[in-house]
């Protein structure tokens, strides 16, 4: 099979899809059965064309980029404006058989406009779909009928969880919509060989972009609620984004600088060890596809306490807690039952892993690659 990917975000730009984009790519690599092509972004203006692999070619249509892990509108319309020509030639020289585009929107436009020349299917990440994302409600009020047409015409929809399919069929109903999973690379992710420590201080840790959606404000009040109730807590938050500056004044202003550590963006290489280092992995996200961050946990024997987002009943069950509101001290009360309960932290642990092992990248790869088939043989 020859396919043609795309992707507006890819490592270093992006966040969770990017981050699934490259590990589907290190599984398919070396595939004699798959060539691919993959078009994405660049921070910086200007094309690049680098190897992969044997049979997977990378090309960037570089813009100008302000912050690697923020998408600013205008930034958008810039690659869409750079990347169609690109996109349509790599059309024209090569006979692919399918495209697969990551999100609907920005990325399903280009899909959609060469859909005469070659079908495509789209990986509906959870911010293409409309829902509770603050920052983009104008967004799909205005491009909600552009959204309806790329889906209609695609070959194939698929969500990375049930939850994100529920919000897709409510916006869109009579669409059928496939569910294939993110994944977690169980080798670099795994838990501690050191047992944990049995100190009073519980370490926590939340890691993903510093938006409104991510409601980090939340996990802060919650950290604040555990230490007048006098639970010594360590709290480690990773990411930037465009809430930084006001999470960090929010900390000092309930002075709360010494439990509390903004690490900002920490290289995907060196986040197994922060994992490792901590006891549960928290979150208050209002909407997720499926989360990658819980995910890593997870398979670092992290239980994980969150408030609900789509995703969590594929990966909470016996291994964390999922308050029934989004409130800082309902989530406090959570950490607190697992800090005054460390057996039950212990078997949240043991079945975090175990949990995170149906994840695994090599098997969410042989279902994109049976999903392809599919969609050809038809």
């Amino acid at each position: 099979m020859k396919i043609l990917m795309l992707n507006y975000e890819f490592p270093p730009i992006g966040g969770g899809a990017a981050n699934a984009n490259l590990c589907l790519l290190k599984q398919y690599a070396g595939n004699s059965d798959l060539q691919i092509d993959l078009l994405t972004s660049a921070p910086k203006p200007g094309f690049v064309k680098k190897d992969f692999a044997e049979n997977i070619t990378i090309h960037k249509v570089g813009i100008n980029k302000k912050h690697l892990h923020f998408w600013r509108r205008t930034e958008v319309i810039e690659w869409l404006f750079r990347a169609g020509p690109v996109y349509k030639k790599l059309i024209n020289e090569n006979n692919y058989e399918l495209a697969h585009a990551f999100f609907g929107f920005p990325t399903g436009w280009l899909s959609y406009r060469n859909a005469k020349k070659l079908p495509y299917i789209i990986s509906l990440r959870g911010s293409d779909v409309p829902g509770d994302n603050a920052r983009l409600q104008l967004d799909y009020r205005i491009l909600a009928p552009i959204f309806k047409a790329i889906w209609k015409k695609a070959s194939g929809l698929v969500a990375c969880s049930d939850g994100l399919k529920k919000r897709a069929n409510k916006f869109q109903s009579y669409m059928n919509v496939d569910v294939i999973p993110n994944g977690v690379d169980l080798e670099n992710y795994y838990p501690s060989n050191e047992p944990r420590e049995t100190s009073d201080e519980i370490r926590l840790i939340t890691s993903g972009r510093l938006s409104a959606t991510k409601r980090v404000n939340m996990l802060i009040e919650a950290v604040e609620i555990l230490q007048k109730r006098g639970y010594k807590t360590k709290f480690k938050i990773v990411g930037d984004g465009s809430l930084a500056d006001s999470l960090k004044q929010l900390i000092s202003q309930k002075n709360l600088n010494d439990p509390i550590d903004m690490l900002g963006r920490v290289e995907p290489a060196n986040m197994p060890e922060l994992y490792r280092e901590s006891d549960i992995y928290i979150s208050a996200t209002m909407q997720e596809g499926m989360s990658n961050s819980m995910l890593e946990a997870l398979a670092c024997g992290l239980p994980v306490v969150t408030t609900y987002c789509e995703g969590v009943e594929e990966l909470i069950t016996n291994n964390g807690i999922v308050t029934k509101h989004p409130y800082a001290d309902l989530l406090a009360d959570a950490i607190a039952s697992l800090i005054e309960n460390r057996e039950m932290l212990k078997q949240m642990s043991l079945a975090a892993r175990k949990h995170a092992e149906k994840f695994s990248w090599k098997n969410v790869a042989e279902q994109y690659i049976n999903y392809y088939k599919s969609i050809l043989d038809k």
